[in-house]
């Protein structure tokens, strides 16, 4: 006879593998669909790093120049840019592979709630890219320019460093513009209520202030590029919120 604890033990065990295989299969498919993008764009690596460097050649003046210090940084730099831009492309389709594993746990109610979130997500992060792109980009790299003038200095960026710039205020910004997100989740999730939110405005700008200093280079103008976004959208955020409680 079978002892009734191992078959027990067998009977648990059952669906956490199911899991894992689950899990597996959305991790293989996300990472396909990175790589099918990748592919399909690696031919042009060398231009799409030229449009990610245009906001700085465009502000360099006329001896500056970007250059490379490390042997195969000619190569795996544009490289690593057309992979991030792969990952961009393929995020809808990852995000849903990730949302299709955890549906099934899923109540009815939240299960409406997924996509609109996730599709606001993602346009609000492409959002805040392109705002500092098109916005904050030129004016910083304008500033830099004109501190460098006066000194006699050559102004010359090595583009591994440069990408590590530029990933870091994409990525500043993009998580930036997520805040109307945060703060109906916050409020829908009744984890704070718009009341306790608009009472604490002043401690939001004074941390939007904050953030904005540590995430940015040292000068005011790209400081105020990120920090003026960060209220004015916390307070976008507050008026959805406002707008869904009241519904």
């Amino acid at each position: 006879m079978n002892d009734p604890r191992e078959t027990a033990a067998e009977t648990s065990t059952e669906p956490f593998i199911s899991h894992l295989v689950e899990l597996r299969r959305r991790v293989i498919r996300a990472l396909l669909a990175v790589a099918l993008v990748f592919v399909g764009l690696v031919g042009w690596a060398a231009d799409i790093f030229r449009l990610l460097a245009r906001p700085l050649l465009m502000n360099l003046p006329k001896d500056g120049k970007m250059i490379v210090t490390d042997v195969t940084g000619s190569f795996f730099v544009p490289v690593k840019v057309t992979l991030l831009l792969a990952l961009v492309i393929a995020l809808p389709f990852v995000l849903y592979q990730l949302w299709a594993f955890v549906a099934p746990g899923l109540y009815r109610h939240e299960k409406r709630w997924i996509a609109p979130l996730v599709g606001s997500s993602y346009a609000l992060f492409l959002a805040g890219m392109a705002f500092a792109y098109f916005a904050v980009f030129p004016a910083v790299f304008r500033i830099m320019a004109h501190y460098n003038a006066p000194l006699g200095v050559q102004m010359t960026t090595d583009i591994s460093h440069y990408l590590s710039f530029v990933l870091t205020l994409f990525v500043a910004f993009g998580m930036a513009f997520e805040v109307p997100v945060a703060v109906v989740l916050l409020v829908c999730t009744g984890a704070l209520t718009v009341a306790k939110l608009n009472k604490s405005r002043p401690y939001v700008i004074v941390g939007a202030f904050i953030v904005a200093a540590v995430a940015t280079p040292p000068d005011v103008i790209s400081q105020l590029m990120l920090a003026v976004p960060l209220v004015v959208l916390f307070e976008a955020g507050l008026l959805a919120a406002r707008v869904m409680t009241r519904r």
